[in-house]
């Protein structure tokens, strides 16, 4: 009788033993969901899905079409996330630039937008020739029609195909300068 008893109490005792073990290894303190430092700063205070932005000159032209499938707004730093942005830059013409890229970071007041990972920029001009520029990232600067990168860089042209290392873009005059290990396949036609 004595020996079915002392079982159940080395088994309780043994029980007893490691929860305490358990509970002096964890502290209660380490379960709070307290946000840390980093969450606060990255905490996102609005976002949008399948988000449509389009925007008109001072005439009344079509100036750009923006869609996103996610827009995400971070408090902290004033910071807008975009996933898939998609826009279609018309600036009055009726030949837009399109560009795409998987995400970008637009900064504060839109001062800056930085497109990552598969940039894809392409247009089509009046005569139908497509030329289309892609890199892994691309810095563009809206307020000054200019956009950078220190990424390579492949341009698709009616005529040929450049490859550079590094681009600097000004897109109101339509001048690019290829900084370096430029290398181009031209047709003459």
């Amino acid at each position: 009788m004595l020996r079915r008893l002392l079982n159940p109490a080395l088994f309780t005792l043994a029980a007893l033993l490691l929860a305490a073990i358990g509970y002096w290894n964890i502290s209660p303190e380490s379960f709070s969901e307290r946000p840390t430092q980093t969450d606060a700063q990255n905490a996102i205070d609005f976002y949008v899905v399948d988000a449509r932005t389009v925007q008109y000159q001072a005439d009344g032209k079509l100036h750009y079409e923006l869609k996103t499938a996610k827009v995400e707004h971070i408090k902290a730093s004033d910071m807008t996330l975009l996933t898939l942005p998609d826009l279609r830059l018309y600036r009055g013409s009726e030949h837009p630039w399109h560009v795409t890229s998987a995400r970008g970071e637009v900064a504060p007041a839109g001062q800056e937008v930085e497109l990552i990972d598969q940039v894809r920029v392409e247009r089509t001009d009046a005569k139908g020739r497509p030329t289309i520029l892609t890199t892994s990232r691309l810095t563009v600067f809206p307020d000054k029609e200019y956009a950078q990168t220190q990424q390579a860089v492949r341009i698709d042209a009616a005529n040929g195909v450049t490859t550079a290392q590094g681009m600097k873009a000004y897109l109101n005059d339509g001048r690019m300068l290829l900084l370096s290990n430029v290398r181009g396949q031209h047709e003459v036609r």
